[in-house]
Parts: structure tokens; sequence; C-alpha cells
């Protein structure tokens, strides 16, 4: 694929997807639950077929055990920065909480699939799911927690509920999982993937993009990012300087091949996820803080760091 090409894809794929999202929020057809109805799509359809097709062609190798433990990484280190910045930032826990949030939860997922998609292929695809791998995991054993602390520390209250060990092996939210184990499965038993998936592979990442991307276009709202836009600047420094910085540094040191070392870097720039939003919601958070992290990030993200990540790497 040239560089025309994948330039290309990356307005087609991410901005229009946004776009239109955006501008749906000023309609009153489309119902929001079509759009929460796209998420759900993906999560239980789009992204175990694409783990599973992407892994039965993935050669396996004791290199990779690296990307998921990268991935981790991607979330506690900005997390840790973010923890010493908001200590030291704010006087209320519950802004405290939405800013850690948001430095942790990244949009590893939806966006660094198909960002990574656009440079590397399949290969690259299958690189990034494992990166992945463990990060719901850390959303539900970890950052819950987290966040159920800020908000009972506000409140006085120290004491953390535990979070259910059922609920995280056995969320939805885990089926790409299976997509994975099924792919692996079939790459260790030998069995050749037939050539027209490869083409339906490809399809479906950029279904899987635009029904992803339209629902964030939807949530949106810049109206909220006055009030906020200020309080969050420094976490694109965190994003986008210090955490890439170190990410990458380590994956120099224990990777060799620069197709992978150059996935984690690229995921290692990812902006704030929405999950972040969901996660100041659920727990009583700053929510403001949190949406103002995830629509300035993201545009930065998508107009400056990316463009550079993009023509620095392909050509």
């Amino acid at each position: 694929m040239d560089i025309k090409m994948k330039l290309l894809l990356f307005i087609v794929d991410l901005l229009a997807p946004l776009t239109i999202g955006y501008f749906c929020r000023f309609q009153k057809i489309v119902p929001e639950s079509v759009f929460n109805k796209m998420i759900l799509n993906n999560i239980l359809v789009i992204y175990p077929a694409l783990s599973c097709l992407s892994f039965w062609i993935l050669p396996l190798n004791y290199g990779l055990i690296w990307l998921p433990m990268m991935g981790l990484l991607m979330g506690i280190i900005p997390g840790i920065i973010a923890y010493f910045v908001a200590e030291y930032k704010y006087t209320s826990d519950l802004d405290r909480g939405s800013y850690v949030m948001s430095a942790i939860l990244s949009n590893l997922g939806t966006i660094g699939g198909l960002c990574i998609f656009l440079l590397y292929g399949e290969t690259g695809y299958a690189y990034q799911q494992l990166v992945v791998l463990f990060q719901y995991i850390l959303m539900f054993m970890f950052c819950y927690p987290l966040a159920q602390y800020y908000y009972q520390r506000s409140q006085s209250r120290v004491e953390v509920k535990a979070v259910s060990i059922k609920s995280v092996l056995f969320s939805r939210n885990q089926l790409a999982i299976v997509g994975i184990l099924c792919g692996v499965v079939l790459q260790i038993i030998g069995i050749p993937r037939p050539q027209m998936l490869g083409g339906f592979a490809e399809i479906l990442i950029h279904v899987g993009a635009w029904t992803a991307l339209i629902p964030v276009g939807y949530s949106i709202d810049f109206a909220k990012l006055k009030e906020h836009y200020h309080s969050i600047k420094d976490i694109t420094l965190i994003k986008f300087v210090f955490t890439p910085l170190l990410i990458y540094g380590m994956a120099r040191m224990v990777m060799s091949e620069e197709k992978m070392i150059n996935t984690i870097l690229v995921l290692s720039c990812m902006p704030t996820a929405v999950n972040a939003v969901i996660t100041s919601r659920i727990y009583h958070l700053n929510i403001h803080i949190s949406i103002a992290s995830f629509i300035i990030t993201t545009i930065v993200f998508l107009l400056v760091v990316y463009p550079v990540l993009f023509l620095g790497l392909a050509l």
C-alpha cells in the first residue's frame, strides 16, 4: 500500500466517521440507542472475528510476550505520573480521580488498531491485539477500584470494595480474547487460512473503524472544552511526550524487530479513551475533566501526533 493510499484511508477511516458522528448530534432522526448498538456490535462480533483472523497468520515466538507487558506499562506509567500531578494540582479527590483515569485509559483499541493497520497491515494489527490483551483486566481490576477509592476518599471513607473476579473473566468485553485463542489454535495445528479471508479481514477493519468512531464523534461536546481546557492541557504532555519516550526506550532494550518497536511507539501515543469518561461517570468523579481530556487529546492526536508518526514511519 503506497503512501497516498494510506493517507486517503486515514482521512476516510478516522476523520470522516468522527465528523459524521459529531454532526449526528444535531439531528433527531437516528436515536442514541443506534450508536450504542454500533459499539456493542464491535465488541460482540467484529473485534472477536478480527482477532481470530489476525492471529491465524501471526508467526508465534517468545518475543511476543513483551507486547502485552508493554500494553500494561502504557497505562501504569502515565497513571503514576498523573497521580503525583493530581495530588499537587487539585484539592478535590473527585477531580484527582477523573484526571488519573484520563491518563491511564488510552484508546489502544479502536483508534490504535486502525492506525497500526494503516502502517503495517494485518501483522501490525495482530501486534496491536497483543498489546491490548490485558487492557480490560487493567480497567476492571485496577482502574475501577482506584476510581472507587477516590470517590470514597472524597466522602472521608477509604475502604475500597473488591471487584468481582467473575465480572472480569466472563465479561462480554473479553470476547476478543476468545478470538485470539481461536486464531492461535488454528496457527498451532497448522490449518492454513483461506486466501479469501484476508480480504474479508480488511473489510472488517474498515467497518469496525466506522461503527466505533461514529459513536465517538457523536459523544463529542465542544461546550465542555471551555470549562476544563486549561486544567488538562498538561495531560497532553503525559500522553504524547513522557509516556512515549519511556515506553520507546524500554521497547528498544528488550525488542529487536523494527515493526514491533514502531507499533509500540505509535500505541504509546494514543489519546484518552471514552472508557475514562465511563469510569468517571460510574464512580461519580468529575466527568467533565474526562470529557475534556477525551476531546482534546483525540483532536491533538488525529491532527498533529499521528500525521507526524505516520509520515515518519510510512516513508
